[in-house]
């Protein structure tokens, strides 16, 4: 299976994102975010904001789809900061229906360009990170292409996930707690499934479907599981049930995952340990 899809004429990773795709459905929010967050942050605190995900990709679905925002500070990010970023949320988030929730990462600049997190949240920022307000951090991060140095990077640490992933499904007793956990192992699960092949298939790409199908290329025997995973997680949240959640997550948690964790240290090894 061959692709161009996600790739520069030079064979690296392309900006996935533009304010220019994003519907005139989120244009509102996306305007109000902007305003916001250098309200509330400020030129001595913040150096430049981002758009990610559905939006600034011209995926999203009114109702359905979240916003998301990653803050880079001048310094490493404060209690204060957190509580700033959780205001702005949920403002956000109570004042604009188009979105079904808003999330805002915070990372000092001296994180995000580090050495450390250069194939992971260098990458991320550099290819996946739409610019929003301030200077682009990604002028000082290299060009990337489907490897297996930045597979490892970026994904190469699942097997952590996994204990964490067990102990929320044993606690969760409402269906807001069920699908927010459904919604994450299953995002997380698809995208480990397509970087564990990401070199072999030799391009990028965040569509879930297109991520499972590049998988079951290489693992036609993990396949069915790969694409349950990707349609739940496709999924609108008021389209599925929490038995059936349920049945999803023991899925992914206990076959699917630590399988995929094990196979991925196997064919790139383990992520670099972070303090």
């Amino acid at each position: 299976m061959t692709t161009n899809r996600g790739l520069d004429a030079e064979g690296c990773i392309a900006r996935e994102g533009s304010l220019d795709r994003v519907a005139a459905a989120f244009a509102p929010v996306v305007a109000a975010a902007r305003e916001r967050i250098a309200d509330a942050f400020g030129p001595e605190r913040l150096h430049s904001a981002y758009l990610y995900g559905s939006i600034p990709r011209g995926t999203a679905v009114p109702g359905v789809s979240d916003l998301d925002l990653l803050l880079a500070l001048h310094h490493e990010p404060t209690a204060a900061d957190r509580a700033d970023a959780d205001a702005l949320q949920a403002a956000l988030d109570a004042e604009f229906a188009q979105v079904d929730g808003v999330g805002v990462l915070l990372f000092g600049t001296a994180t995000l360009l580090s050495e450390l997190e250069r194939h992971d949240l260098g990458w991320f920022v550099a290819c996946l990170c739409t610019p929003l307000l301030g200077p682009d951090l990604a002028a000082g991060l290299p060009r990337y292409r489907p490897s297996s140095l930045l597979a490892r990077e970026t994904n190469g640490d699942l097997a952590l996930a996994l204990p964490g992933w067990r102990d929320r499904a044993a606690v969760a007793t409402t269906d807001a707690e069920l699908r927010a956990l459904t919604r994450a192992v299953t995002r997380r699960i698809v995208r480990t499934g397509f970087t564990l092949v990401m070199p072999r298939w030799g391009s990028w790409t965040s569509d879930l479907t297109a991520s499972a199908e590049a998988f079951a290329a290489h693992y036609p025997e993990r396949a069915g599981q790969m694409r349950l995973a990707a349609a739940t997680a496709r999924a609108s949240v008021t389209a599925r049930t929490p038995e059936a959640d349920r049945a999803v997550l023991a899925v992914l948690i206990e076959d699917l995952g630590p399988w995929l964790a094990a196979e991925y240290t196997a064919v790139h090894g383990e992520k670099a340990p972070r303090p």
